[in-house]
């Protein structure tokens, strides 16, 4: 099978520069005949690309030790589950199903537009192929998926004990097909500048891809928290790591974009900015990609140190500069249709989201590659940690979720005194309820009340202006409100599904403000029969016992919990050690709630029974994952196509 996937590869490679080459030609030199030939030629990349990665996943199943990738990411006694995520454990796998990805979305984007877009394809086709090119040329020189070992051995060496978790079997894939789905969007918009074609057409083409793209970096981010807060054992879930900046950066780019988009087709403004916008976005999943692979930045998520970071940088300054004089060339044709009439009103609400939004990203990325820096000017490595991320994006992210409450109650172009009155008088009442109550309850930490507040004032801005709409169809349609409610929904998904994304942004800052401000935390050494306490829980030792199996040694110790005087259950933290890898793993115990998180971690223990635990009580992590779930249904109601789109 590494031959067939090798093989597969080279034939890909030299059918994506083909392809590439053939769609430009042919739509310059007006060769119909070679744009057909083009597309057939993208299409059987897909296939081809297709066949690679099912000649991996062969390897995987029947654990062909003679392929590197096999022999280093699996072994006979790994779960089926865990065997079949093993193909983007290593380098050269994640770099095959990005690839393969690629191609499957370049395949379904020219299925899509067969028959339209005659103009605005062929370019974007060519831009697909040529990124496709990129990544097949990495794989096939410098790090191949199929690199057959001298000699075979026995066993392979197992999957990383951290990534046995089935948060690793969603969130890399997630997150890689969001970085690969900004490709489109960038495909479309360079193609609009080079054919010249900027009306409305390709902002139409790419609205549901980016929406796509920046779900699924969304929920990959949020899997990926998920998984560090259970498997890690440090108690918490963000902790501004390289990688994890890397994954957040785009989305919020993303999310830059899919606001001013409304503007620009809403107005006819904001055309260049929205082409810097797509540009930047695509970039920094290169750079996401880049990250993991050059050996620049330490971080848990990071592959070792390979050969590819300056083939990265490269392409990197390709695509922004060949960006930059393109977007440049056609300044005059990307001007403004029209001008902020006030800056009282949404439009001018949506430009500052952006300005904040594009702030935010490039204090984290300075953020992110600040070592890097001082270390290649000054030869010391100075390291940026949690306090700086936190102080400088902690403003900025209050000032949004305040946006994110406005936007709703002014109006386009001009907002008018007694329209501000009337709809900001409940949304704001309902604030001053919500922080006086809170103020008095005990809560002292100016950020928190403030987070709160403006929780609940964007909250309650969203629903105020819901019912007005379903109010207003239940006068004009006599439909009863539910009726009215789920027809509201659907006649205008992309703004109801977006409030819904709204709702669940504010889930998870209220999940984020609660952890972080009032997380406690104990350490304790506990003979067996001994207690702690923490908060309102009682913890009892009762021992630790130790298990064998074909490859690990388990030793799980046992607590019963105790709320106030009830016994609530037993909680069971274990460490693993794997004969494979020399350090231990951690496996928390966690008992969740809607209001908070009891999460124990096993330590160490001594030869009289003497065991160390780690005890944290989180309020409020679980309204963070609840908050997935929210944004999953409203980008889900948000991208499900009308019958326009269908058209």
């Amino acid at each position: 099978m590494a031959d067939i996937g090798y093989i597969s590869l080279l034939l890909a490679l030299g059918a994506s520069l083909y392809s590439a080459l053939a769609f430009v030609i042919g739509v310059r030199k007006r060769y119909p005949e070679l744009v057909a030939s083009a597309r057939n030629s993208l299409l059987c990349v897909g296939g081809l690309v297709s066949l690679a990665a099912l000649a991996l996943v062969y390897a995987l199943l029947t654990h062909d030790f003679q392929i590197e990738s096999v022999a280093y990411y699996t072994s006979r006694d790994l779960p089926l589950i865990y065997t079949l995520s093993a193909f983007w454990a290593g380098n050269a796998g994640s770099l095959l199903f990005w690839a393969w990805l690629l191609s499957l979305f370049a395949a379904i984007v020219a299925m899509q537009n067969r028959g339209r877009n005659r103009e605005l394809l062929p370019y974007a086709g060519s831009i697909m192929m040529a990124t496709e090119a990129f990544f097949l040329i990495l794989m096939i020189f410098l790090t191949n998926p199929f690199q057959k070992l001298l000699s075979t051995p026995a066993e392979g060496s197992g999957l990383n004990p951290l990534l046995e978790n089935v948060g690793m079997i969603f969130h890399p894939p997630a997150l890689l097909a969001g970085y690969v789905g900004l490709t489109v969007p960038f495909a479309f918009a360079m193609a609009a500048l080079l054919s010249g074609r900027l009306g409305d057409d390709w902002m139409r083409s790419i609205r549901r891809w980016a929406l796509l793209a920046w779900l699924l970096l969304g929920l990959g981010n949020l899997l990926g928290a998920q998984w560090a807060y259970v498997e890690l054992g440090w108690g918490g879930y963000w902790s501004w790591d390289p990688v994890e900046n890397a994954g957040l950066m785009p989305w919020l780019v993303a999310t830059a974009f899919l606001h001013s988009a409304v503007i620009q087709r809403r107005r006819g403004m904001l055309k260049v900015w929205n082409m810097v916008l797509i540009m930047l976005a695509f970039n920094l999943s290169i750079f996401g990609t880049f990250l993991t692979r050059s050996g620049i930045l330490s971080s848990v998520h990071t592959f070792s140190e390979s050969a590819m970071g300056p083939f990265f940088l490269g392409f990197m300054g390709v695509v922004l500069l060949g960006s930059l004089i393109l977007i440049y060339y056609h300044r005059q044709q990307l001007k403004s249709e029209n001008e902020l009439d006030s800056f009282v009103s949404r439009e001018s609400a949506f430009l500052l989201n952006n300005l904040l939004l594009v702030g935010i990203t490039f204090a984290i990325l300075v953020g992110t590659i600040f070592p890097a820096i001082s270390e290649a000017v000054r030869g010391v490595k100075i390291a940026v940690g949690t306090p700086f991320f936190n102080k400088v994006t902690g403003p900025v992210f209050l000032a949004l979720i305040l946006l994110m409450g406005i936007c709703p109650l002014i109006g386009w172009r001009r907002a008018r005194m007694n329209d501000l009155i009337r709809s900001f008088i409940y949304p704001l009442g309902t604030a001053t309820i919500v922080g006086v109550v809170l103020f008095l309850g005990g809560i002292r930490e100016w950020y928190a009340l403030v987070a709160f507040s403006l929780c609940s004032f964007v909250i309650s801005a969203i629903l105020f202006d819901w019912f007005r709409g379903v109010r207003a169809r239940h006068r004009v349609r006599s439909d009863n409100y539910l009726k009215a409610f789920l027809g509201l929904l659907w006649g205008n998904k992309p703004r109801y599904g977006g409030y819904i994304v709204h709702i669940a942004i504010l889930l998870i800052a209220t999940g984020v403000v609660g952890s972080s401000f009032y997380k406690m935390e104990k350490e304790v050494a506990l003979a067996p029969g001994e207690a702690m306490t923490i908060k309102n829980y009682t913890l009892i030792y009762e021992g630790k016992t130790e298990k064998v199996t074909q490859s690990k040694l388990v030793t799980t110790a046992t607590l019963s919990v105790f709320n106030g005087v009830e016994f609530i259950g037993t909680m069971t933290p274990e460490k693993y050690f794997h004969r494979s890898y020399q350090q231990p793993v951690t496996e928390v115990a966690l008992r969740s709630t809607l209001l908070e998180d009891l999460y124990v971690v096993l330590g160490g223990w001594t030869a009289d029974g003497t065991t160390t635990f780690k005890v944290l009580v989180n309020p409020l992590v679980s309204w963070i994952w609840m908050g997935g779930g929210f944004l999953f249904l409203g980008g889900l109601i948000a991208f499900w196509p009308d019958k326009r789109e269908r058209r």
